[in-house]
């Protein structure tokens, strides 16, 4: 139930909610639950995701990159995203990039990556990750409950669910895997069923390692990343799921990547990735990438630096004066408009008294000075990116709670809020391809040469007796 006037939920809050939303909220981090409590505007954004889980499930294939300045809710909106496919049926996988997790490398960054992902697995009915043993789990019963009706054995069923699996790359070890993880649950062996979800995980570092445990000769690595999720969307779906939603956020961090080899290599993962998508190859699969619009359309760096991803990433020519298009990869994220964000303060207050509209500690004329002070501090970003005016106005409404006796229009007054800044905007190391090479003034030199370098500053002559040993304006010598 929601109030006409506000929109707000009118239904009480249960403690462990309020509280996950705040404390998240005051650290400048998502809250993991109760987002739909403070969930406002970008309707259109969300119908044009709500599209591609709908397409997911029907057993095609979407790339999303989502795209917003620095504090502008990205990570919120890609939560939001997950919640929404987890009810309709779908398993979730998330990680943030870091320099140790990126999609392509050859020091096992990409098999941390996607260690990560596994970590974070979610279904509907456990939404907080650690899901894969439960995916494995309802193959299995599933298969079974066919073996029963059917009348066959519980391998031949496995062996012929797994069959289509065998067609992609390292199929047939996936589908090996699976049947140890059957052989643990028949002989109540735990320790087998466990390495199997361990080699799922891709947490075994050496094929020695798998080898002796599971008796297969490969490991998910940095090779084969992007070939186990497709493996891995396929196998959801045979365990009675509808697909798999790839969330990976920070992106910027393959834009910050110093060496243009590795950084492309990433780029042409991405490329491979966004092709499949487009051609409906990968069947069940969908990624959706959050990144700043420098990561996107930087020529330089960004994905538009490679000729490929920018032809296939370039804005609609139409999309102007108004137009916009939902339709492509690219979804940049509209600013919140000044409505939306008094509606966002609204949900905040809501949410800090419990749903319990006696317990407001700020009245509507509180949320319209608090407006009208950050507008004249910060201008429109308070809305555009909203990340400090949030923490600020939720610690405005913790001392007003601990401080009953405090009037809440002169805390307004003398509240100091800051623009957010991206840190992602500072000088980046220049690009590079090898180990820097020597100077050009040592190139050359041979061992005891002596190399003078000169300051262009001029000295004085050669017969000048001159020794100022504060002056670092004299030619300079010295033996290599």
């Amino acid at each position: 139930m929601t109030t006409p006037a506000t929109g707000v939920d009118t239904d009480r809050i249960r403690p462990r909610e309020r509280d996950a939303v705040l404390q998240s909220l005051r650290a400048g981090v998502v809250p993991r639950t109760g987002q739909h409590h403070i969930q406002v505007g970008r309707a259109p954004e969300v119908t044009a995701l709500l599209a591609d889980i709908d397409r997911i499930v029907d057993g095609g294939s979407g790339s999303r990159f989502v795209i917003g300045e620095y504090g502008s809710g990205k990570t919120f909106f890609l939560h939001l995203v997950r919640s929404i496919a987890l009810q309709r049926k779908l398993v979730t996988v998330h990680a943030d990039l870091s320099p140790d997790r990126r999609l392509h490398a050859t020091g096992g960054q990409a098999r941390s990556l996607y260690a990560e992902l596994m970590r974070n697995m979610a279904t509907r009915a456990k939404p907080d990750g650690g899901a894969m043993a439960g995916v494995v789990e309802r193959f299995v019963t599933q298969a079974l409950a066919e073996a029963k009706s059917t009348g066959q054995t519980p391998e031949v069923v496995i062996a012929t669910r797994l069959a289509s699996l065998t067609e992609l790359t390292r199929g047939y070890d996936f589908a090996e895997v699976v049947g140890k993880y059957w052989q643990g649950h028949d002989t109540g062996d735990e320790t087998l069923k466990l390495d199997a979800v361990r080699w799922l995980r891709g947490e075994f570092a050496t094929r020695t390692d798998a080898r002796a445990a599971l008796g297969v000769r490969t490991i998910i690595d940095d090779a084969n990343f992007y070939d186990q999720l497709k493996l891995l969307a396929r196998f959801v779906r045979l365990a009675g799921f509808d697909g798999l939603l790839v969330c990976l956020d920070e992106m910027v961090n393959l834009y910050k990547l110093a060496n243009t080899q590795a950084r492309n290599a990433n780029y042409e993962q991405i490329l491979r990735i966004l092709n499949d998508s487009l051609q409906g190859t990968a069947q069940g699969l969908g990624f959706v990438f959050g990144g700043t619009p420098d990561f996107l359309m930087d020529t330089r760096r960004g994905l538009y630096s490679y000729a490929a991803l920018q032809s296939r990433l370039a804005e609609n020519t139409f999309a102007r004066d108004g137009a916009v298009d939902y339709s492509g990869p690219v979804l940049r994220l509209a600013n919140l408009s000044p409505e939306d964000f008094y509606l966002l303060l609204a949900k905040l207050r809501h949410v800090q008294a419990s749903g319990d509209q006696a317990q407001y500690l700020i009245p509507d004329a509180g949320l319209r000075s608090y407006m009208e002070h950050c507008a004249s501090r910060i201008g429109d970003a308070y809305f555009r990116t909203p990340r400090n005016t949030i923490k600020g106005f939720l610690d405005l409404l913790a001392i007003l709670e601990q401080n009953p006796h405090l009037s809440w229009d002169d805390l307004v007054a003398t509240s100091t809020i800051t623009a957010d800044s991206d840190p992602d905007l500072e000088p980046l190391e220049d690009d590079t391809d090898t180990p820097a090479a020597a100077p050009a003034a040592t190139a050359g030199a041979e061992d005891g040469a002596t190399v003078t370098i000169n300051t262009g500053v001029p000295t004085a002559g050669a017969g000048s007796n001159t020794t100022d040993s504060d002056s670092g304006d004299e030619l300079s010598s010295f033996r290599l």
